[in-house]
């Protein structure tokens, strides 16, 4: 794997926004819940609950709610952990475009969650994030 960037405009120059096939979901089961069958994207536990991401298809398999029907975009840069600037940048590019978005930081890549419906507007914003940076 390359060395993680922490330069943001290294970072912008090289997003390379990929967005997956599916629609994914967040949802939520209880603290106690047994995800061992569960293929989930990511977990987060709080107090409250259980939050998953997963496919839309496996949500509704297993009758878990739906709380959010979004597209997965992954930014190919690898970002290092400790950057400063990379999510506000396409925050602010996807907020002036009127999309709303949630991210997961992994250890390689971000990964972004957007409205399913505005996985188009959202990919092109990206792209012209990253187009502006290398002018």
């Amino acid at each position: 794997m390359n060395q993680a960037i922490a330069d943001l405009g290294d970072m912008l120059r090289t997003l390379e926004p990929e967005l997956h096939d599916g629609v994914y979901v967040y949802s939520t089961v209880p603290p106690d819940t047994d995800l061992s069958t569960v293929p989930a994207l990511a977990t987060f536990r709080e107090a409250e609950g259980v939050t998953l991401i997963l496919k839309e298809e496996e949500a509704l398999q297993r009758h878990f709610p739906l709380h959010f029907r979004a597209a997965w975009i992954t930014l190919r840069v690898h970002s290092a952990l400790e950057a400063v600037g990379l999510t506000a940048a396409f925050a602010q590019a996807l907020a002036e475009a009127g999309i709303g978005c949630n991210v997961v930081a992994a250890a390689y890549h971000d990964h972004i969650f957007v409205p399913v419906e505005r996985a188009p507007e959202a990919m092109a914003a990206l792209r012209a994030l990253q187009e502006r940076a290398t002018f």
